[in-house]
């Protein structure tokens, strides 16, 4: 594991997995949304994103956190953490409340949260259809080595594999589905 893209739905914890990932195997961690977002929540030219992405994607040690399907095509190890939406809404509300009126870190300035709210409750919405199905056929014809992660037990079980202690980021929450 020397290239590994921590990706999933919003609030599905890629930033928290990510940053404990590359402590624990001492890689540099890289998170897309740096990236991604320009201050106010402006969307990087699509050109910039690509020369961006580009140059994290050639690097030769790296855990990058997100949703890009060139950095996956880089990646040599693909994380997916791939919760119910339920999951994915209760996180992203727990994990915005602190940061609706100021820019979460890891995000460029006057990223408030409430400004962005709107987005994440149809991107939560929309990923079991539209983005799921492309990460997991990008997986399968690319040949990459993939950690499905479903559940929290089943994080906290991989993450321990490594010797680390999730902390209180990394939760267990009930599931009626068994997910």
């Amino acid at each position: 594991m020397r290239r590994v893209l921590v990706t999933g739905n919003a609030g599905a914890g890629k930033t928290t997995v990510a940053q404990l990932l590359a402590a624990q195997i001492s890689l540099t961690y890289i998170g897309l949304d740096s990236i991604v977002w320009k201050p106010g929540w402006v969307k990087a030219p699509t050109s910039e994103r690509r020369e961006k992405e580009t140059a994290v994607a050639n690097n030769q040690a790296w855990v990058v956190d997100g949703v890009s399907l060139l950095i996956l095509r880089a990646a040599d190890t693909v994380i997916f953490l791939d919760y119910p939406r339920y999951k994915c809404f209760w996180r992203v509300l727990r994990r915005n409340i602190p940061y609706l009126f100021r820019s979460r870190p890891g995000l460029p300035e006057r990223c408030q949260e409430i400004r962005i709210i709107p987005t994440l409750i149809k991107t939560i919405w929309r990923f079991p259809h539209k983005v799921r199905p492309e990460i997991l056929r990008e997986c399968l014809t690319a040949g990459k080595f993939v950690v499905h992660i479903r559940s929290s037990g089943e994080l906290k079980l991989f993450l321990s594999s490594f010797g680390t202690r999730p902390n209180n980021s990394v939760r267990d929450f009930p599931s009626t589905s068994g997910a």
